[in-house]
């Protein structure tokens, strides 16, 4: 029985869904194939990833190979009610909402752990962390799950080291096919789209600050320089800091930077990257966003709490006002940009990197019981037929070692 806001609404939510496929062949080839094996026949799989339009398409294409699959949303504000709704009618379980309270989503995740999952399909680490912590009695059942993001991967590895990690996780972010497009390009592009769409003002001639220079920082710095903004990035790790002074970009720390900024967007996967003393620096009328995972990048709390006067000033758009006078705005509450404010990564990105997840999804069911460590990474052969099924789709060849150079190269 699923839980939703509005069945009504699966229509539309038909559509959004069928307009990603229709520019998602890779999964759409996985999906044929999944259609002739049932792999996943007699399994459930849970999963929690943002719940918009290719989230849904990688649920067909997974229900395709005979799974039953329970889903919830990985972020309150990123569910898309409509999208949910043509799961549910599809017959899927669906435990989501948008806007949900922390009770609400606390509730819809449980749900779908209630289901007694095979298999766990995680984003950002919730589901995982929540069989461990309130459902010990259901972690037999787990053949094993993959984590999609930068962020889940860190909480996995910090249990894996205390010993409490007890089935084996798939690192899909780190695959090459992921986080070097998805990350990269895919975070570059629709974070700009979520604050251009947003905010509606002009990004050229700006200062943009961008707080950690990861492959998804990366992105985020290149199309904003792209968009003709000036770029200054805030690191932690020096080989990060030379790597962006080498790409021309200006280092210093956050609490210089703030002084200068005219959007901010934190791309770190910590928190307190952006605080009290730094919002007090700030420019009158500076805007802040978050591209991480969870909405405690920008001290959004801490903003409020010493805001004198606060104003939604557009939809989406929070202001707050500091006591020296300035105005200082947040996008979508601080959580994901990207995905709060807009509709994610383009279809075309998210199909290697859901491509990545079924696959991987696929070896741990082959392989189950073989596989003994409790961190896996994504298998190379994964790896490379997602690329080579790519590059297949865009009519692209390459060379191939000939005999002689295999000789010399070994």
């Amino acid at each position: 029985m699923s839980e939703i806001r509005d069945m009504s609404l699966y229509t539309e939510g038909n559509r959004k869904i069928e307009w990603v496929e229709a520019n998602m062949p890779l999964l759409r080839g996985i999906k044929s194939e999944f259609e002739k094996e049932k792999p996943f026949k007699g399994l459930k799989i849970a999963l929690s990833i943002h719940l918009e339009a290719k989230t849904a398409f990688l649920c067909r294409v997974l229900a395709a190979g005979g799974a039953d699959m329970y889903v919830t949303g990985s972020n309150p504000l990123s569910t898309q009610d409509d999208v949910a709704a043509a799961l549910a009618h599809d017959g899927l379980s669906v435990y989501a909402w948008y806007n949900a309270s922390d009770e609400e989503y606390h509730r819809h995740i449980s749900k779908v752990i209630e289901a007694a999952p095979n298999i766990i399909i995680d984003d950002g680490g919730d589901l995982v962390s929540l069989i461990h912590s309130d459902y010990p009695h259901l972690i037999d059942n787990v053949i094993g799950g993959c984590e999609e993001t930068t962020t889940g991967i860190l909480r996995l590895i910090s249990m894996n080291r205390e010993g409490k990690l007890k089935f084996p996780m798939v690192m899909v972010n780190d695959a090459d096919c992921k986080h070097l497009f998805d990350n990269r390009y895919g975070t570059g592009q629709s974070v700009w789209d979520g604050i251009n769409r947003t905010t509606n003002l002009i990004v050229a001639g700006k200062t943009v600050v961008v707080a950690g220079y990861g492959w998804c920082g990366k992105g985020v710095a290149m199309r904003a320089k792209g968009l003709g903004a000036e770029i200054i990035v805030t690191e932690i790790d020096p080989i990060k800091a030379m790597e962006a002074v080498m790409d021309g970009f200006k280092v210093m720390p956050m609490n210089q930077a703030s002084k200068f900024g005219d959007f901010f967007v934190t791309v770190t996967g910590c928190c307190s990257v952006i605080t009290e003393s730094d919002f007090n620096n700030m420019k009158n009328g500076a805007i802040c966003c978050n591209a991480g995972h969870f909405d405690i990048e920008v001290d959004v709390a801490g903003l409020r709490k010493i805001a004198v006067e606060k104003k939604l000033a557009r939809e989406n758009i929070m202001g707050y006002k500091l006591n020296n006078g300035k105005w200082v705005y947040v996008i979508a509450e601080g959580r994901l940009v990207n995905l709060a404010a807009g509709d994610g990564h383009p279809a075309e990105i998210m199909d290697m990197s859901f491509a990545i997840q079924a696959l991987s999804a696929l070896h741990l069911v082959k392989n189950k019981g073989a596989v003994s460590d409790m961190i896996i990474n994504v298998p190379r052969e994964v790896d490379i037929d997602v690329a080579q099924r790519q590059l297949s789709n865009w009519n692209i060849t390459i060379d191939k070692l000939t005999e002689q150079q295999k000789e010399y190269l070994n």
